[in-house]
């Protein structure tokens, strides 16, 4: 086993992703005038540790259930390839779990005076753990079902804005869950997109994505209506609070997202892989763009 090896199971490319509700939670939260330092570096933190157990967690499930076999079109997974033992992985699986729980805990030591909304961000907390664990792995993995689009939504949209926001500033504002849900949704298409290319290959395995459920050419027009849906709620919160044109600056990302839904809908499946990362990082962009133009109000 190799560095190299667990490089590749952590999926780095999928990391933009988890730093992204981070920074729209903690953007949103400076335009309130709350932010500091060591609370934002607490929550990149917990997010990247939660985002690559995840990531192992879905390797590790994937090859005990035999979803990923020689058909695969994706990358190659490190246990079913070999790279690395299914008891090395669980052992991570445990180590990540850990480092998660004691970040999230130490972020909360810092943020939260109060037991009562300390035990319910906890609870929250291992909810996550539990969820990107539970993903791929157990009796009935809820994304071989279907269920993995609405639960990133929730993880990375919800509650990864809502929750930073609130850690800020103690308080919620309705209002965000718009630019909330556009993080969400981004979140959905990077999955969408993961899962449209492994379509055939978990059609045949036995794992029920939407993509599996709806076919290759719905799962398109799925993918186009998320993005529009994403950038129209961050455009609605433009629309309450920005004064400048300056400021709608985060539009310029459209032509990035359009192309990207583009190739979903027209490219086979097996020729979407680039875009994965491509989806993540204008994902990121997006939400800076949208960040900077909240701080030029």
């Amino acid at each position: 086993m190799s560095i190299k090896a667990w490089l590749t199971a952590f999926r780095l490319r999928t990391l933009p992703l988890a730093v992204s509700c981070i920074a729209m939670g903690s953007f949103l939260a400076a335009d309130k005038g709350y932010f500091a330092l060591n609370i934002f570096l607490l929550c990149i933190l917990t997010t990247v540790l939660l985002q690559i157990l995840s990531n192992l967690a879905n390797d590790y499930g994937d090859a005990i259930s035999g979803i990923d076999g020689e058909h695969r079109t994706g990358p190659k997974r490190m246990v079913q390839s070999g790279a690395i033992t299914k008891q090395a992985m669980r052992k991570a699986l445990y180590l990540f779990a850990i480092l998660s729980l004691i970040s999230g805990i130490t972020l909360l030591y810092f943020t939260i005076d109060n037991l009562q909304t300390f035990l319910f961000f906890l609870g929250l907390g291992i909810a996550c753990i539990i969820a990107a664990i539970a993903y791929t792995v157990g009796k009935k993995p809820y994304g071989y079902v279907g269920l993995g689009d609405v639960s990133v939504f929730i993880f990375f949209g919800l509650v990864g804005v809502g929750g930073t926001y609130y850690l800020f500033t103690k308080t919620i504002d309705w209002q965000i869950f718009l630019p909330a849900s556009s993080s969400g949704l981004f979140a959905v298409g990077v999955l969408n997109i993961n899962n449209v290319r492994d379509i055939e290959s978990d059609k045949a395995s036995g794992k029920f994505s939407l993509p599996v459920r709806m076919g290759k050419s719905n799962a398109g027009i799925y993918h186009l209506v998320i993005t529009i849906v994403a950038i129209m709620t961050a455009i609605s919160y433009a629309y309450l609070y920005f004064d400048f044109l300056i400021q709608w600056i985060f539009l310029v990302t459209i032509p990035l997202f359009a192309g990207i839904a583009k190739a979903v809908i027209i490219l086979p499946s097996n020729n979407l892989d680039p875009y994965l990362k491509r989806m993540a990082l204008s994902t990121l962009l997006f939400v800076l763009l949208f960040g900077i133009g909240l701080l030029l109000r």
